[in-house]
C-alpha cells in the first residue's frame, strides 16, 4: 500500500461545510479529482438542518434543493406567552441520512470513511494510519476548532423523532414554543411535522454554559408531547448539539494571519452570530470555492480567511444583540426579547435570519421600549472582558 495518496482538492471533514463543498465540485467541477476525508462512518454526523427560503441565494439553490428531505410552504409558527403568530416564509429540513446518500452517489470511493487526519497543511493532510494526502490544496472543515478567542453563550439543544400513535394534525412548523417553562436561560421547543404521524422536537436554550443534560431534556420533550395531546409509540432517532453564540472576541486570534490550512464552515467562523446556523454561509462558500477554482492551497488558505474575516466584520451588530441578550438580560426574562422581535415586520425577520439586516432594520430592532434594563444594557454593550476591545 503506498504511503502517499495523490488528489487536487483534499476536503478535511465530512460534515455540511465539507460536504457542500464536495457536491458543489462533483457537479461544476467534475474533472479535479476530490477526496473528501471523514473520520466517522457516514458523512453529515446525525443533523436535521434547517433554512428558510430566504436565507438561500437564488443563485445557489441548485445545490441545495436535491438535499431538502421536507418542505412546508405553509409558512411557520411561532409562540410566546400572550403571544401567537404566523409567519409565511417557506421552511425546509435536509436531514444527515439524504446528506449522505446524495454524496455516496456522488464521490463513492472518493469518500475515505472512518479515517481521521492528524495535521493538515496548504497541500496535505496526516491520516491516522500514517499514510500522507497530497493536494493542490487542502480545506480543513473539521468544526468548531478552538473558540477560546472568542467569547459566547450557546444554544444547546436535543432532538427526537417521535412517532406517534394517532395523526397529529399539524400542517407547518413550530419554529419557537416558548410557552414552556423557562430554564436555564431563553427555553423554547422546536417542532417539525416530518410525516402525518412523526415529528420532530427539539427542546432548545440559549444558555450561559455548554453543559447538556441531555437525560433531563429527555424528560422535558416526553412530558411536551403529553401535554400536546401526543402518545408515543417510538422514538426514532436522536440528535445533541451545542452551538457557540459569540458576542465578541478576536479574530485575529481565533484564525492566525499566518495559519497555512485553508477552513470552511464552523471552523473558519461562517456561521450566523445570533442563531448559530451555518448552512446559508456553508452552501455559499461552496458554491465561491467551485467557481473560483483551481488555485493552490497557500491562495485558497489567504481567500479562505479573508472571506471569513470579511464575514466577522459584517457580524458585528448580532454580536451586539447577543452581548444584549446574555449580558444584559435576567436568564428567565429573555424570551421576552424574542416576542418582542416576533413581533416586527416580517421582511425583517427574514433579512435577520439571513444576516442580511439593513440599517433601517438594525435601528428598528434596537428602538421603542426596550426588553432589557437600560443600564445591564450599557453595561453589555461597553465590557471590554466580552468584545475583546475594538475587535468585538
Amino acid at each position: 500500500m503506498s504511503n502517499t495518496i495523490p488528489c487536487d482538492l483534499a476536503i478535511v471533514g465530512g460534515g455540511l461545510a465539507g460536504g457542500l463543498i464536495a457536491l458543489a465540485f462533483a457537479a461544476r467541477r467534475p474533472e479535479a479529482h476530490v477526496l473528501l476525508i471523514e473520520a466517522g462512518q457516514t458523512v453529515g454526523g446525525n443533523h436535521v438542518w434547517s433554512f428558510f427560503d430566504g436565507d438561500v441565494a437564488a443563485a445557489d439553490r441548485w445545490l441545495v434543493d436535491p438535499l431538502v428531505a421536507h418542505r412546508w410552504n405553509a409558512g411557520h409558527d411561532v409562540r410566546f406567552p400572550g403571544i401567537a403568530r404566523t409567519l409565511t416564509a417557506p421552511y425546509n429540513s435536509i436531514t444527515s441520512e439524504r446528506f449522505d446518500a446524495h454524496l455516496t452517489a456522488a464521490l463513492g470511493d472518493r469518500i475515505m470513511r472512518a479515517m481521521a487526519v492528524s495535521d493538515v497543511g496548504p497541500g496535505n493532510a496526516l491520516l491516522s494510519d500514517g499514510r500522507m494526502v497530497v493536494a493542490k490544496a487542502v480545506v480543513d472543515a473539521r468544526g468548531g476548532g478552538d473558540l477560546s478567542a472568542l467569547s459566547c453563550g450557546w444554544q444547546k439543544f436535543v432532538g427526537q423523532e417521535l412517532r406517534l400513535a394517532i395523526p397529529h394534525g399539524l400542517i407547518r412548523p413550530i419554529i419557537m414554543d416558548a410557552t414552556v417553562e423557562q430554564i436555564d436561560g431563553y427555553r423554547f421547543v422546536y417542532v417539525l411535522p416530518t410525516g402525518k404521524d412523526t415529528v420532530f422536537v427539539e427542546d432548545t436554550y440559549y444558555s450561559d454554559g455548554p453543559e447538556l443534560d441531555a437525560e433531563a431534556i429527555r424528560g422535558r420533550i416526553n412530558a411536551y408531547a403529553r401535554a400536546q395531546g401526543w402518545r408515543v409509540e417510538a422514538v426514532e432517532r436522536e440528535e445533541t448539539g451545542v452551538l457557540p453564540v459569540v458576542m465578541g472576541g478576536d479574530f485575529d486570534r481565533f484564525w492566525p494571519g499566518d495559519a497555512i490550512a485553508a477552513r470552511a464552515g464552523v471552523r473558519a467562523g461562517l456561521f450566523h452570530p445570533t442563531t448559530g446556523y451555518s448552512l446559508p454561509d456553508a452552501l455559499a462558500f461552496a458554491t465561491w470555492l467551485a467557481e473560483a477554482w483551481p488555485m493552490d492551497g497557500a491562495t485558497l488558505a489567504k481567500a479562505s480567511r479573508a472571506r471569513a474575516k470579511a464575514h466577522w466584520a459584517r457580524g458585528g451588530y448580532y454580536r451586539l444583540l447577543d452581548r444584549m441578550l446574555f449580558r444584559a438580560a435576567e436568564p428567565k426574562e429573555r424570551w421576552r426579547i424574542f416576542a418582542r422581535f416576533y413581533g416586527l415586520s416580517e421582511p425583517l425577520i427574514g433579512r435577520f435570519y439571513a444576516g442580511r439586516s439593513t440599517v433601517y432594520d438594525r435601528l428598528r430592532i434596537l428602538c421603542g421600549r426596550p426588553p432589557v434594563p437600560i443600564r445591564s444594557a450599557m453595561r453589555a454593550l461597553t465590557d471590554k472582558s466580552i468584545t475583546g476591545g475594538t475587535r468585538s
